[in-house]
């Protein structure tokens, strides 16, 4: 069996995506221009050494770039995006497709989507500079290279969020999917110090000393083959493609392994519910405590869920570790803590952006229920609250353990607090209006075709609107300057306060109006 059913399957399950739904059109217009504006930007980079004719820029420019590419495509699907599986590979279990033929099919299929297209459009720019520096040969060995690297990046995605899937269907395992993401998440500091240390210095010759050793990375490897063709350094050529088929087989070879486990995974939850069930310590300190309201019911509903739902963990582990690593890396790096609290804050609400579409038809239940939409979104907001304030709390100390005033703590407390109520209060109503069905998938990152893109497009909204709206509190800090720390925190309680209130108000009148719109909107398959 051939690959190219599956590509006609997943251009087939797009289309009729699409059809009928003018809202889902214009999100996949609207993520089809940001690709298309990625793929011109990232052409021109790349290009742009070979229009200067600077070898010493291109020596920099394609195996750094290249290697963002792969790490781009390694935490984006974690953190904003996750994986396109309109080819679901639990709905294959029943046919007898060997395991190859289905890695290779719904591979080949994730070719066809707009971050691929996008991101093969981007590189082809190394072909560009390559061809100019160094002719035909140049080109072509480039041309190579940029394919092996697209290979690489759909493979490292794939693999990376399926064996994530697996850690986080199993509660046994969740402890240590919670250690890989912090170590991933931890990533972003160093990096971030590196590449700031470098810009301060302006210290090329290290930066170029960094490039070389990434060139024979598999991050690097496959987009530094044409240089070497220019440059003359054909002994290197074969060792390179070494690097990149080695990574690639090794990664799909790794997806492969937990591949399997998706498409039996209804069997593997079967087995798991003989196991004896154990309440996490939130359950255990705080469900006697909840009010026996309906209030309580649905937060105790919600509290439950966002410790076991595969799907609602994964945003919580995820965007928890980022809040953390992200104030500690502004500090430690002299940058703006302040300007970080509110990014920080605003990540923290993101979570709920598409809070109905977790419950999928399950939310039908609320409706007949006859659940008012102000109580619906205080007890979920409620229940998000009490794993996130937390995280907060943490951020803030660390922020002032770090930077040696601890007397910083309340007030960047405040920000962080004033942040969490602005993107709450921004978040609620698209969590409404915009919400989107996902795919009835084990993966907790699987997306049906264009969710990513929504999801994206989503978070990035709200991170826009919620940093200016809580940009006032942040120059109010420093206008004020010293007696901003003894007033910090309650100026930003309330300023988060009242974001909240207003925004949920909105949300609660537009969710009693349309609960029956909502429902057709977020539930799979239609």
């Amino acid at each position: 069996m051939t690959v190219w059913p599956f590509v006609r399957l997943k251009l087939r399950l797009t289309a009729n995506g699409l059809r009928g739904r003018p809202a889902r059109i214009v999100l996949f217009v609207m993520g089809a221009l940001v690709a298309g504006f990625f793929a011109i930007a990232g052409y021109s980079s790349f290009a742009v050494p070979g229009v200067l004719n600077s070898s010493f820029g291109a020596e920099l420019t394609l195996p750094l770039g290249g290697a963002a590419l792969v790490l781009g495509w390694l935490f984006l699907p974690l953190i904003f995006f996750g994986v396109d599986e309109s080819l679901d590979p639990a709905r294959f279990a029943l046919l007898p497709l060997t395991r190859r033929t289905l890695i290779a099919g719904v591979f080949t299929a994730a070719m066809v989507g707009l971050p691929a297209l996008a991101t093969l459009a981007a590189t082809a720019g190394m072909v560009d500079t390559a061809a100019r520096l160094g002719g035909p040969a140049a080109a072509l060995a480039q041309v190579v290279g940029v394919l092996l690297g697209l290979f690489l990046c759909v493979a490292v995605s794939r693999a990376v969020t399926s064996a994530f899937a697996t850690a986080l269907r199993s509660r046994r395992s969740r402890d240590l999917a919670a250690i890989m993401l912090a170590l991933l998440a931890a990533a972003i500091g160093p990096l971030q110090l590196i590449a700031l240390a470098g810009a301060q210095r302006a210290d090329w010759d290290t930066v170029a000393s960094v490039a070389r050793v990434v060139a024979w990375t598999p991050l690097g490897a496959p987009y530094s083959i044409g240089l070497d063709v220019a440059a003359g350094h054909t002994w290197q050529i074969p060792l390179k493609l070494l690097i990149a088929v080695a990574a690639i087989t090794a990664l799909l070879w790794w997806w492969s392994r937990t591949i399997e486990s998706a498409m039996v995974g209804t069997a593997s939850a079967a087995r798991r519910k003989t196991a004896p069930t154990t309440r996490n310590p939130v359950e255990l300190l705080l469900f006697r405590r909840v009010p026996r309201t309906r209030f309580g019911a649905l937060m105790s509903r919600e509290l439950r869920y966002w410790w076991r739902d595969p799907k609602r963990r994964a945003n919580l582990i995820t965007f928890s570790m980022v809040s953390l690593f992200l104030p500690v890396s502004a500090t430690v790096s002299a940058g703006s803590p302040a300007s970080m609290s509110l990014l920080v804050g605003t990540l923290a609400a993101l979570a709920l952006a598409n809070q109905f579409g977790f419950d999928g038809s399950a939310y039908a239940a609320n409706i007949t229920s006859g659940v008012p939409g102000r109580t619906e979104l205080t007890s979920r907001t409620a229940a998000h609250a009490v794993y996130t304030l937390p995280v907060l709390l943490v951020g803030a100390v660390l922020v002032g353990v770090l930077s040696a005033d601890p007397a910083r703590i309340p007030s960047t407390l405040g920000l962080l607090l004033a942040a969490y109520g602005v993107g709450l209060g921004l978040v609620l109503p698209l969590s409404v209006r915009a919400a989107y069905a996902l795919p009835e998938s084990p993966n907790p990152f699987a997306m049906s075709s264009g969710g990513g893109a929504t999801k994206g497009l989503l978070a990035l909204a709200v991170l826009l609107a919620a940093v200016l709206v809580s940009l006032p509190v942040q120059l109010i800090a420093l206008f004020i300057g010293p007696i901003w720390l003894w007033i910090g925190l309650p100026v930003g309680v309330a300023y988060g306060i009242a974001g909240f209130l207003i925004g949920s108000g909105v949300a609660a009148d537009q969710l009693d109006r349309r609960m029956p719109e909502l429902l057709a909107t977020i539930t799979p398959n239609r």
